[in-house]
């Protein structure tokens, strides 16, 4: 329970219980991630639910506003950071990590956010009324930390490090299965069992392993990909 706690403290804005914790217990609390997804899930569906009472619009955008407050806009700053890195580089991967590695945001950034924003409005729309879905598509994109974390170096001693040698195979089948299990209410879900393969790889071939900011940048854009398969 207590890294049940920790991961909602990382992952989230929500109030918890204060907990005595250390390196090992925010380690392992990387279990937890699909965990505290149904959680954001349930919260933006939700808010979703009310907001369409009004308008569809109005639901949908109360879905998104909920799902980056509840969230902190935490992996947006991975994905912005990310995109930064990506249009700096041309081709470096020194750059690339230097250019992730600061701070500010840029101008490949701010159009990342936007676009991802967008997308997820236009796709909340479409997808209003399907309350399931929207509860679960955050649980099954954040599966992908526990996969990456297993099988991807760290890039250095950030939360990839931390993170890294926390999952075992017992947590990734459980895991997995639940996924399978849940995804007769939304079969869109199976759309993870390759998308979270998928940024493994561009993630392994582009800069060699996994960052904080792959992981966030990672749980956006798989967030993203299962609201349109959901829709499709």
């Amino acid at each position: 329970m207590k890294r049940f706690l920790v991961a909602i403290q990382f992952l989230t804005r929500l109030p918890t219980p204060r907990v005595e914790s250390d390196a090992e217990d925010f380690a392992a609390s990387i279990r937890w991630f699909p965990a505290v997804g149904l959680l954001i899930g349930a919260i933006v569906a939700g808010a979703e639910w009310l907001g369409a009472h009004i308008d569809p619009w109005v639901g949908a955008m109360a879905a998104l506003a909920a799902w980056v407050m509840v969230t902190g806009a935490l992996h947006l700053d991975g994905l912005s950071d990310l995109a930064d890195g990506c249009g700096a580089a041309h081709g470096n991967r020194d750059r690339l990590l230097a250019v992730m590695a600061d701070p500010h945001v840029g101008s490949f950034g701010v159009v990342a956010i936007g676009v991802q924003l967008l997308a997820k409005l236009v796709l909340l729309h479409a997808l209003g009324g399907n309350w399931p879905a929207l509860t679960l598509i955050p649980f099954a994109a954040r599966i992908g930390p526990l996969v990456w974390a297993r099988w991807l170096p760290p890039l250095h001693a950030g939360l990839g490090a931390k993170f890294a040698g926390a999952v075992g195979m017992p947590h990734l089948i459980a895991w997995g299965a639940l996924l399978l299990a849940v995804a007769w209410v939304a079969p869109g879900l199976l759309a993870a069992l390759m998308l979270v393969p998928l940024w493994a790889l561009w993630l392994r071939r582009k800069i060699g392993g996994i960052s904080g900011d792959g992981h966030g940048a990672g749980i956006e854009l798989i967030e993203t990909g299962l609201l349109l398969a959901c829709l499709l």
